[in-house]
């Protein structure tokens, strides 16, 4: 007797994907944090109360239904109700709950308790990116996506970590209590690093606080976990956390970089530099919406390869690309990007794709223009 071809299909994809599973996980991972352990051996606590309880619940009732069924002879009881059943069936539960909610509660406690923290770090949801600053410490930077174009448009293979790359990941000492003032500058975001057990919804106007101690080094990804618009999948979050004497070496570099940063300001630059820094700028924090090659999405993302806006008086581009333009998707970035950066931006847009007004707005510009609104 032959089989049915379905029969030996499914042996085929028995044999195929039986192997895979191997590999298939569906639990919570433990994590690299204290807390990131203690929620785990909750989880797991939790789950076997329930397991056992399936177990009880539905043996019980297959064991009634196979002794007690009718074949058998067996006559059902005839009574209304039962005031031991009742009092078993309010009082069980109970006892099951109060057994559930004390290693809930102190996790819990120990979740949201944020003293004495040895670092404190700003994190500000962006549409679409995160802003860091570690309080204290004059450091601050933007942490983007950094997957080439070329892999998200599928012009080129797709790496290990498609979609969860940065061009600054948030640094952290290991061993040190962090603490995460969690924010929005936009919209409501949502700050998500399950290696930490830490999810923190960014609100405009609100403070969130969270807090991690990581128990050693190594890279921790996250993403955006709050449907916040477009791009909502492009801004992911890598944490890099580094031994005390790495981290405060990075420190020392970053505020080494600010300081340069505040001396380019003064620098005399030429077209050619502005244009090839802001390039890189562009592609960076500009291309998702006006696209690489300046064509923009309409009506949402207008084009910027021969615009009135790009092609125009630049004391008007500039004002756009800093103060935003109330009512649309663009957003101000006066408080984003340095100066030398903004006006690196503006001259490349200005004097790329064919646009070639052959002018240039200096970092000194800029500068002049943020000091005039803060007065």
């Amino acid at each position: 007797m032959t089989r049915h071809p379905r029969a030996w299909m499914g042996i085929l994809l028995w044999l195929i994907f039986g192997q895979a599973q191997a590999a298939w996980t569906v639990n919570m991972a433990p994590g690299a944090t204290a807390i990131s352990h203690a929620v785990f051996d909750l989880h797991m606590t939790i789950f076997w109360i329930c397991a056992v309880i399936g177990v009880l619940v539905f043996g019980a009732m297959f064991w009634s239904m196979i002794v007690h069924r009718r074949s058998t002879g067996q006559q059902p009881a005839h009574f209304h109700e039962s005031t031991t059943v009742e009092i078993l069936w309010t009082i069980v539960p109970f006892l099951i709950l109060v057994v559930m909610a004390i290693p809930a509660t102190k996790t819990l406690i120990e979740m949201y308790d944020n003293s004495e923290p040895e670092l404190d770090v700003q994190v500000t949801g962006y549409q679409w990116k995160w802003q860091y600053k570690y309080l204290g410490q004059d450091v601050e930077f933007f942490s983007n996506l950094a997957t080439p174009q070329d892999q998200i448009h599928n012009k080129a293979d797709k790496d290990e970590h498609y979609l969860l790359e940065v061009d600054n990941p948030l640094v952290l000492p290991v061993g040190a209590k962090v603490r995460f003032l969690v924010t929005s500058s936009d919209v409501i975001h949502s700050w998500w690093v399950p290696a930490f057990a830490v999810k923190r919804d960014a609100i405009p106007g609100f403070v969130n606080e969270a807090w991690a101690k990581v128990d050693k080094p190594g890279i921790y990804r996250g993403q955006c976990a709050e449907l916040c618009g477009k791009d909502h999948g492009f801004m992911p979050i890598v944490v890099e956390v580094k031994s005390k004497p790495d981290f405060d070496k990075w420190l020392a570099e970053r505020k080494e970089e600010a300081a340069k940063l505040k001396e380019l300001t003064t620098k005399e630059w030429t077209l050619e530099e502005l244009v090839a820094r802001g390039d890189k700028v562009y592609h960076t924090t500009c291309a998702a919406c006006h696209q690489p090659e300046g064509q923009g999405l309409p009506p949402m993302f207008p084009a910027l390869k021969g615009s009135k806006i790009a092609t125009g008086p630049k004391a008007d581009h500039l004002s756009i690309v800093f103060h935003g333009k109330p009512g649309t998707a663009m957003a101000a970035f006066g408080k984003q990007l340095s100066e030398v950066d903004i006006a690196a931006v503006v001259t490349y847009e200005r004097n790329a794709w064919g646009n070639n007004t052959g002018d240039m707005v200096t970092p000194k510009e800029v500068l002049e223009l943020k000091q005039a609104e803060e007065k």
